[in-house]
């Protein structure tokens, strides 16, 4: 009498691999997903945590910080640390990265590109000064680069460009999210741009772009509002 045969056929080996197959993607997936979000959320504090160093800085010195230049490699002398403000703006223009060492913060985002920093020149120049505010206040502030009426010059638009989400800005911070389109490296060397929204926020303009991600837009936006940044300097005794 033959025994009964026991174990697995081809057939019966082949649909549960599938099935495991299957499972380990879905699994796959979901983790990549889980570790996307921890990464959105984490970039948002990050910025956020930035743009409060920034008004920290500018309570403490009575102007906002110059960029870090953004093509020195870690650890190359000056990397991080703000360029040198003069009375008209910063020596190496108003556009660049967060100037990480300078503030204590950390130098990448979580996808290990620079953040991308703009500054309005009116808002990080030398001071005291006795002019060129962008506005005639009643009284030259002594300890600030600003007046209390110093309007900024940055603006973020939606996508497309055709709504503005807020505008007269003294600074902006980008992260360049996953895809990096744009942004620099930690050896110094800028990524090649992205879609048309996204290049908007490496072309080291005044002009940025903010929306929901989605295929061909990945970028987080932050930047200093002005009404909370003239409250902070009258509270440090800054202005008016």
């Amino acid at each position: 009498m033959r025994r009964p045969q026991t174990g697995f056929s081809l057939l019966e080996m082949a649909v549960t691999l599938a099935i495991v197959g299957i499972l380990l993607t879905g699994l796959v997936m979901s983790l990549s997903a889980q570790q996307d979000a921890s990464r959105q959320a984490q970039v948002r504090r990050q910025l956020a945590e930035a743009r409060e160093a920034l008004y920290g800085f500018a309570m403490a010195n009575g102007r906002l910080p110059c960029p870090a230049a953004p093509a020195l490699a870690s650890g190359a002398a000056g990397a991080g640390s703000e360029q040198t403000p003069t009375n008209a703006g910063c020596t190496g223009g108003t556009s660049g990265v967060l100037p990480w060492a300078t503030l204590g913060l950390p130098e990448t985002d979580p996808w290990g590109h620079r953040i991308t920093y703009r500054v309005d020149p009116v808002f990080a120049r030398t001071q005291p000064q006795t002019g060129g505010f962008g506005c005639s206040p009643a009284t030259a502030p002594a300890q600030s680069a600003f007046a209390l009426c110093s309007p900024g010059s940055h603006a973020v638009l939606g996508l497309g460009g055709s709504v503005s989400l807020a505008s007269g800005l003294p600074a902006v911070l980008v992260s360049h999210g996953p895809n990096g389109a744009g942004a620099w490296s930690t050896g110094g060397t800028q990524l090649p741009a992205g879609s048309a929204d996204e290049s908007e926020n490496s072309d080291g303009d005044a002009t940025f772009r903010a929306g929901e991600r989605r295929e061909n837009f990945d970028d987080e936006l932050d930047w200093v509002v002005p009404t909370i940044l003239l409250q902070r300097m009258v509270q440090a005794g800054k202005l008016p």
